[in-house]
């Protein structure tokens, strides 16, 4: 009975224009920007394309930033951030000359500069990807704290001694960030706001099935928040996160004492983190190139009535809502109806979820619809949810249905509303009001040919609070799949 749903619920995504507004104004890719248009002939590069030393108080100040360690600091990210997107072209210098002496590169402002303002927004969206990507790289990258230990006898970086796995880094953080945006997106999660950097790194270290926490993995949880704060600090800056920063307060030696009392209750002096909007469009993106399905809202509405009521059927209701009045906007309500109804019809066992969706859409079509519904009226599959449409509207002239077809329209009712994992009391007072209507109810409901019947009745046995009613509903069940095994 149940069809393959999306594994993600659909993400609400703001236009292209508005992002493209949001990734400019990134701090990190405006900065990246400004060193482009001041990059130029004088402007030298070391061999890895770097801007050398002597260079970095000049680029700092062309930040508006002091020319101190911090302001280098941020910009030299810049620097890299340009150079990788192409916003700057480099000619790299080379390692040394003839004399020992290293030849610096030139640089210049790249083709892609121009995009940043001559270019569309889904142009811009693209920049701020390779943008991101090159941020995530960062993020994943070892932390060298001690660079001594780590410095062969050559002076080069130890591999070997660091202790890195990078594939395992970077599906971390992308785990991460794929629970920050499930709990974004998701019905009840967090919606628009923060979340707790605690239980984010849980979320990725503690088993589901594990009760109280051991201390070894209380540990771990501690270790991910120490490793997530560095690394949420760094994807601030390019606009995917907005990050209150892990309280340096906490971060105390063991056997030290804080330095100011230390408030357990106030969760938010462990980090707080909220995915912007920009963010969920890139992490969306992430997840896409992974091959991932990660719809979002209006993704159907240009595709026939076949994928959207396969599409929305693990959608919330609001989401599946929001698509369907997106698909038939701008379509004739006569040929959305026929397409609709076309679509819903099938004995697979996504179907009953299928003709649920139908019937909710039909409800949103105007009376332009009703030859469309009239031309179903005497298909065993579709005439039951044709004549609710026509009530519904008080149309004239409903031909009752005959017996079979109201209990077909039940057993279908119940199996879509068991594949929709929707709420349990309405579902139980469903199936209630169903056998308080319909006197015998289980000695017709067994005989009827619909694929779904024995797993139905099976259902109505657990779920009916009757024990009397329930005893019946698994009676007819086996009826059921014995008169389907013979």
């Amino acid at each position: 009975m149940s069809a393959d749903h999306p594994t993600l619920p659909p993400v609400r995504l703001r236009a292209d224009a508005e992002l493209a507004r949001d990734a400019l104004a990134a701090p990190l890719l405006a900065d990246a920007a400004r060193l482009a248009r001041w990059a130029g002939p004088d402007t030298r590069v070391d061999a890895g394309g770097e801007l050398v030393d002597e260079q970095l108080p000049a680029a700092a100040g062309a930040l508006g930033l002091p020319a101190d360690e911090e302001g280098e600091l941020r910009a030299g990210d810049a620097w890299r951030l340009a150079v990788d997107t192409g916003l700057v072209e480099v000619e790299d210098g080379e390692a040394a000359d003839g004399d020992g002496e290293d030849v610096p590169g030139r640089a210049a402002p790249g083709e892609n500069l121009a995009l940043l303002t001559g270019g569309s927004p889904r142009d811009v969206l693209a920049l701020w990807l390779d943008g991101f990507d090159t941020v995530f790289a960062d993020a994943v990258a070892p932390v060298l704290d001690d660079l001594d230990r780590l410095l062969d006898e050559d002076g080069e970086i130890d591999v070997d001694a660091l202790d890195w796995d990078p594939e395992a880094e970077a599906e971390f953080l992308e785990g991460v960030l794929g629970n920050l945006y499930l709990l974004t997106v998701s019905e009840g999660g967090a919606g628009e706001g923060s979340v707790p950097l605690p239980a984010l790194a849980a979320s990725m270290v503690v088993p589901d099935d594990m009760g109280e926490p051991t201390d070894d993995v209380l540990e771990q949880v501690s270790d991910a928040m120490m490793r997530l704060d560095e690394q949420f600090r760094l994807l601030e800056p390019i606009g995917l996160v907005e990050y209150q920063p892990l309280d340096e307060a906490l971060m105390v030696e063991e056997g030290e004492e804080p330095a100011v009392s230390v408030d357990d209750e106030d969760v938010t002096r462990y980090g707080m983190v909220r995915l912007t909007p920009l963010g969920l469009y890139g992490v969306r993106a992430r997840m896409l190139e992974a091959g991932v399905a990660a719809p979002a809202v209006g993704d159907l509405a240009d595709k026939g009535a076949d994928a959207l009521l396969d599409g929305i059927a693990g959608y919330p209701e609001a989401a599946a809502r929001e698509e369907t009045v997106a698909w038939l906007a701008g379509r004739d309500a006569l040929g959305a109806a026929r397409e609709l109804l076309h679509a819903a019809r099938g004995s697979d066992p996504g179907s009953p979820l299928r003709r649920l969706h139908c019937q909710q859409t039909l409800s949103l079509v105007g009376p332009e619809a009703e030859p469309a519904v009239r031309e179903v009226l005497d298909d065993a599959e579709l005439g039951g949810l044709a004549r609710v449409w026509l009530a519904e509207r008080g149309a004239a002239d409903v031909p009752a249905p005959p017996e079979s077809m109201i209990f077909w329209l039940a057993i279908d009712t119940i199996a879509a509303q068991l594949d929709a994992e929707g709420d349990l009391e309405e579902l139980q007072e469903l199936i209630e009001g169903l056998t308080g209507r319909h006197g015998g109810f289980f000695e017709a409901a067994w005989r009827v040919e619909h694929p779904a019947t024995a797993e139905v009745l099976e259902a109505m046995g657990r779920l009916h609070r009757d024990k009397g009613v329930a005893k019946e509903a698994r009676k007819a069940a086996f009826k059921a799949r014995s008169r389907a095994g013979s």
